[in-house]
């Protein structure tokens, strides 16, 4: 079969199975799986598939039906300015989330040397893209899941920071090394009754840990802020990612915890998702 015809077929799955964005999925799907890029598939149509890319894509197709999100599928995703490894095993990384990036590298020079924590880092994302935007900061990054340390460690190697960046399988509470200038953190903040609700493509494939938030959705924000309390230092400052309604009970918690609010910052949707707070 031709790329043209294999790419037909499985849009057609796609749509009968109310996939949003058929025609992309599949290009995507195809382009990874046979090494082009998709300019290559559209400009190819005719070019044969052999009997294994073949049946390797009808695998991928089927998996993308029952909802499961094409990072997993290509084992990567795009974060700030590079692709990072992904599996089930941690957090699709969001657009939204790279406003911390964003707002660490406003607030320190290039040539600044400052000690980064990042707290539940999963795929590392957040702290190897802030890592490699400032060449004198060097980081740390805890998780509660092993499996989550050993892809974080994956994608150190693969950026070429491994001198610059230390991992520690721990939960935050057992969490004893070291004093910071600047804490980062994007935490399980979902509400236990709200996990329901998510998008099938969420919560049937994305680590329930790394969602989760307790029965409040503050569970482990109060945790991560009493924590971070003790690990930075006097004058530092700490970036929370939050929920979209959370803005004024996170503050009071940070609050009562002895930070100052510098401000809080909007996603692209104009929601409430991060809070700049200092050490005091």
């Amino acid at each position: 079969m031709n790329i043209e015809n294999t790419l037909s077929e499985a849009i057609s799955i796609l749509q009968k199975n109310k996939i949003l964005n058929p025609r992309l999925d599949c290009e995507i799907l195809l382009s990874n799986l046979i090494k082009k890029d998709k300019k290559h598939i559209i400009l190819n149509p005719k070019d044969l598939l052999n009997t294994k890319q073949i049946s390797k894509f009808k695998n991928l197709i089927e998996r993308r039906k029952k909802g499961e999100p094409i990072a997993y599928l290509i084992n990567n995703k795009e974060f700030w300015k590079d692709k990072f490894y992904v599996d089930k095993d941690v957090l699709i990384p969001r657009p939204d989330t790279e406003l911390i990036v964003e707002e660490v590298l406003k607030m320190y020079s290039k040539n600044s040397q400052k000690q980064i924590l990042d707290i539940g880092t999963g795929s590392g994302c957040i702290l190897l893209s802030i890592i490699k935007e400032r060449p004198n900061f060097y980081g740390t990054g805890i998780d509660i899941s092993k499996k989550s340390i050993k892809i974080s460690k994956f994608n150190t190697k693969q950026l070429n920071l491994i001198n610059r960046v230390k991992f520690f399988h721990s939960s935050v509470d057992n969490f004893r090394f070291g004093k910071y200038d600047l804490i980062v953190s994007n935490p399980p903040y979902i509400e236990l009754l709200n996990l329901k609700y998510l998008d099938k493509n969420v919560i049937n494939f994305e680590p329930k840990l790394a969602l989760n938030g307790g029965f409040d959705g503050f569970s482990k924000i109060r945790e991560f802020v009493i924590k971070a309390k003790t690990l930075i230092k006097r004058k530092g400052k700490f970036i929370l990612e939050i929920g979209f309604n959370q803005k004024n009970k996170v503050k009071g918690i940070l609050e009562d915890e002895g930070f100052y609010i510098n401000k809080a910052i909007k996603d692209y949707g104009n929601n409430d998702r991060c809070i700049i707070s200092t050490k005091i």
